[in-house]
């Protein structure tokens, strides 16, 4: 069991520092989920976060983001990401045994979290936390460079976008998908979440969502978002960085590069948020939905 909901703190100077997606993507991913979940699941969800507004998951989908920096949160800095050692551009992989330290990682958190959420006779505060967290680490999942140790998941990759001095990691969390967008508010992300919900219901997704939910299986959450994490990971030597890193370091990036790695940043918040869907079906009902 690599995972301890009373995991030790780490020393946080090396652990990566930006939040995968950034607060659009994260609300998006939650916007997405909320219109995919089965009326049975909203009502378990909203009765556990005390919300019975529309917006009861993206309204906490960041709060893992801000709980880290506290005292109270420090130990699940780790939670957010899997650094896979693998050697990309040459080859990409995530090894669960390998990669998940004993300071546990995101696919351990998903799992911890997932049974402590279903668990009635835990106090109603850690069930919230446990659904929070849910809600945020199956975003931060997709985002490729969570599942990646090169350069500290690209941190250390010093990059340009439209002039400004960034990394690699942070372009990817959240000016590019800022620029696609043209904003970042909750109003924003729900705008975006209802185009990407077309595309899966009857657009560019259609023929393909069906296939983002192989493998998942409740009784096995370390399996299932493995998968998950291959799928991101996988993204890293293709998109992310194909030349390797002297190709993208110092170099700016919001021309070309963006026009490749948006179409990869959509499906991956669409994929994001169809998954949790089911996932959040899955504990409350104990099938998919989808």
């Amino acid at each position: 069991m690599k995972f301890e909901s009373t995991a030790p703190i780490v020393a946080l100077a090396a652990l990566p520092f930006a939040s995968a997606w950034g607060n659009l993507g994260h609300e998006t991913v939650a916007y997405i989920a909320t219109n995919f979940v089965s009326s049975t699941t909203k009502t378990y969800f909203q009765n556990i976060l005390g919300d019975t507004t529309t917006d009861y998951l993206a309204n906490v989908a960041t709060w893992a983001d801000t709980y880290r920096y506290t005292t109270a949160g420090e130990y699940s800095e780790p939670y957010h990401f899997i650094d896979a050692n693998d050697n990309p551009p040459t080859s990409c992989g995530v090894d669960y045994d390998r990669d998940c330290d004993s300071a546990g990682c995101v696919v351990s958190a998903i799992n911890n979290y997932t049974t402590r959420v279903q668990e009635t006779s835990l106090k109603s505060s850690e069930r919230i936390i446990a659904a929070k967290m849910i809600i945020h680490f199956v975003g931060d999942i997709h985002q490729p460079l969570h599942d990646e140790n090169l350069d500290v998941g690209g941190n250390d990759i010093d990059v340009t976008y439209a002039g400004t001095s960034t990394n690699l990691h942070h372009i990817w969390d959240t000016n590019m998908p800022e620029q696609l967008v043209g904003g970042y508010t909750l109003a924003d992300a729900k705008t975006w979440a209802a185009n990407l919900t077309t595309g899966i219901k009857t657009g560019t997704y259609k023929s393909s969502a069906s296939s983002w939910l192989t493998g998942m299986d409740l009784s096995d959450p370390v399996s299932s978002s493995m998968i998950w994490a291959q799928d991101s990971n996988a993204y890293v030597c293709t998109t992310v960085m194909p030349n390797g890193v002297s190709s993208v370091e110092n170099v700016d990036l919001s021309g070309d590069y963006y026009d490749t790695a948006i179409p990869v940043i959509e499906e991956q918040i669409a994929k994001a948020g169809y998954r949790l869907a089911a996932w959040l079906n899955l504990i409350a009902t104990g099938s998919t939905g989808l």
